[in-house]
């Protein structure tokens, strides 16, 4: 079960996350997108700097997916911990727009102002982060040692 996960996970996250940034260039996407980050103060970099984000973690992640045999446990540890921060950083942000009062609820994705998508995947990320933690252990793979003895 935690193997198939470790395999699944980089799949889900990378293409979810790659599919909200590159929806972030569509209408109406990309009009809510921007009343969100104006009416939330975060600042004009913030636009791209969110869309960069989500397509840089989604990249990475379908990287991983793909390339997990070829490079050392080590190596894709360090990835998956890298795009597993940058997730969490972008859906912290995102639960804050939802939560400021100055965004209207019509520009958000399911128009609630709970923030149930960031929500979820910042337990993913966090779960993905933990569990990458925990079946790794000085750049060796406690799952590949077991099945290897």
């Amino acid at each position: 079960m935690i193997k198939y996960l470790t395999k699944i996970l980089p799949i889900f996250l990378g293409t979810t996350i790659s599919l909200f940034g590159l929806l972030k260039f569509t209408d109406p996407f990309k009009t809510w997108y921007s009343i969100q980050i104006e009416t939330s103060g975060l600042g004009k970099y913030a636009y791209w700097m969110g869309i960069i984000g989500e397509l840089s973690a989604g990249i990475l992640f379908l990287f991983i997916a793909k390339n997990r045999n070829i490079y050392s446990s080590g190596m894709i540890s360090r990835l998956n911990s890298i795009g597993s921060i940058l997730i969490i950083s972008m859906m912290v942000t995102g639960m804050y727009v939802h939560l400021h009062p100055e965004v209207p609820a019509t520009v958000l994705p399911l128009k609630i102002k709970p923030p149930y998508i960031p929500g979820f995947f910042l337990l993913l990320a966090v779960f993905n982060l933990i569990l990458n933690n925990l079946i790794c252990r000085n750049g060796r793979m406690l799952l590949l040692q077991k099945n290897s003895e």
